[in-house]
Parts: structure tokens; C-alpha cells; sequence
């Protein structure tokens, strides 16, 4: 049995709050290349230089990529062989966060209720996703979500009839019918089977892939070029303004359902598809 003090897990939180607003993956970053290479929109090229430029003077300056710094979605893969010591485990992320966005000098987005809209002026509380998996670390993973492109993401019960045309359909549908709002090139994930919240669990947790990479279920990868392509052929383009990229790519995840059901969640991220991860 492997002790984690709590402390640890407040500076490493800290911490990643901090990175995935300053530095885009370079993965992310790749794709961006690429869709500038493949745009052929004079406009979209140029939107696509401005957004590249951007994340250059965010590294370089040490500021956020973003005004829209996002809710703090952390996931937590805890090792079945770690004790945390030193207080509460979910107490500790949120203080994390808490610090992280102040020291970074990051938006506090997080309002205490739906309706009176009152800022908790420290983005907490964390919206945390908890797995126990063998082993003695734990895997944090922040991944700051922006209101832009969570707003356009869906979850859709379909019927079983619908099947694989209906899923492809659903999702081009649901993303070009977003058009700029979730500031494209953006990167879709998609959550199939499961329930309600498992489908858009899994939808959210795919765009934590590696930008591009293949479902490792041949099947699941066809689906994620032709709905790639799909999305591309529509026209959004670079924030809305017309052209060849409006996606840089579709990930697909799933989990078996029920006989009578086939749940289906999209998970829509914006160019700036931020998220750090340590273990500790």
C-alpha cells in the first residue's frame, strides 16, 4: 500500500490547470498544421495562421490560448493500492483548481446555481470523473472544457434500427448544423452504447486521444474517417468562415448497451483542445 498525500495532489492539479490553458498539445498542434497545409480557402487560411499564431505568443507569453478557460474536468485514475492521506481526495482537487486558476491568472467561469448565475469566483467546484484501476498511482488527467463547444454537444437515444448510417447521420448532422459556434477546426468525440450518461462519458473521454489516432476496432475506424470526411465536406471551414476543414478529426469510443437501446453521445471540442495529464 502506497501512501498520496493530499498535498501533492493540489500542486499537481494546480499545475496541470495551468499548462492546458498556456501550452497546446503538440499533437493539437500538428493538426492545426496539417489543416493549414489542406485548407484551400484563402479566408480559412488565414484564420487558421491567426489560430497557429496564437498559441505560439500563449506559449511563449505564458498566458491562456483562451478567454474561455473552461470548467475544470479532471479524471482521476486512482491505483486500487493508494491510500490518500492528509484529507479529503476530491476536497484536494478542488483546492487545485482553485489555485491553479487564480495563480495562473485564468477566467473563473463556474456559477453556484443554473438559474441565479452567481460566479463562485474560484471555478469550483471541478466536475471529477473517478476510475479505480490496479496499481499504486494515480492518473490525473485536466482537461479545461470551453461553454462555446459544450453547448453543442448532444446526447441522442436512438433506436437499435438506426443503426451505423444512423449514427454517421446524427453526428455530421449535429456538427455542421453547429456551424462557428464551437470554433472549428474542432475535434468530435463520440460515445456509443452504454446508457444516457455512459454514452456522453465516453463521447467526453475520446477527445482525450491523440489527435488523429484510430479506434483500434477497424470498424469504429471507417466510421471515424467517413464521418471526418463527411464533416470536412459540409463547408463550415475555420471559424465558420467557409472552407475544406471544419473537423481535424472524430474519435469513437464505446461500451455494450441494451437490447432495446443504441445511446449515442457527441462531445464536441474547439481547436483548442487542451488537456494535461500526470501521474503521481
Amino acid at each position: 500500500m502506497r501512501e498520496i498525500h493530499v498535498h501533492k495532489i493540489i500542486e499537481t492539479v494546480k499545475n496541470l490547470c495551468i499548462d492546458a490553458n498556456y501550452y497546446l498539445g503538440d499533437d493539437v498542434i500538428c493538426a492545426l498544421v496539417d489543416a493549414r497545409q489542406a485548407e484551400e480557402s484563402q479566408v480559412g487560411q488565414d484564420v487558421l495562421d491567426q489560430i497557429l499564431e496564437n498559441v505560439e505568443i500563449a506559449h511563449m507569453e505564458k498566458a491562456a490560448m483562451c478567454q474561455d478557460t473552461g470548467v475544470a474536468v479532471v479524471f482521476l485514475e486512482i491505483g486500487q493500492d493508494v491510500h490518500i492521506v492528509g484529507g479529503d481526495l476530491y476536497e484536494a482537487v478542488n483546492e487545485g483548481v482553485r489555485q491553479g486558476y487564480e495563480e495562473g491568472y485564468l477566467r473563473k467561469s463556474m456559477v453556484k446555481n443554473v438559474f441565479d448565475r452567481v460566479n463562485t469566483k474560484d471555478n469550483t467546484p471541478a466536475v471529477i470523473h473517478t476510475d479505480i484501476v490496479p496499481g499504486e498511482d494515480i492518473n490525473i488527467i485536466v482537461a479545461p472544457k470551453g461553454g462555446g463547444s459544450e453547448n453543442m454537444s448532444l446526447v441522442k437515444m436512438l433506436p437499435p434500427s438506426a443503426g451505423r448510417n444512423g449514427v454517421v447521420d446524427l453526428v455530421v448532422k449535429t456538427v455542421c448544423e453547429a456551424g462557428a459556434n464551437p470554433c472549428p477546426p474542432v475535434v468530435v468525440g463520440v460515445g456509443l452504447g452504454g446508457t444516457y450518461e455512459k454514452a456522453a462519458l465516453l463521447g467526453k473521454k475520446a477527445l482525450l486521444r491523440e489527435i488523429g489516432s484510430p479506434n483500434p476496432d477497424t470498424e469504429l475506424a471507417g466510421m471515424e474517417k467517413e464521418i471526418l470526411k463527411k464533416i470536412n465536406d459540409c463547408g463550415v471551414g475555420p471559424q465558420g468562415f467557409g472552407g475544406r476543414v471544419t473537423a481535424l478529426a472524430v474519435h469513437i469510443e464505446s461500451f455494450p448497451c441494451h437490447i432495446a437501446s443504441l445511446p449515442v453521445g457527441i462531445n464536441i471540442n474547439c481547436h483548442v483542445a487542451r488537456h494535461k495529464e500526470a501521474v503521481i
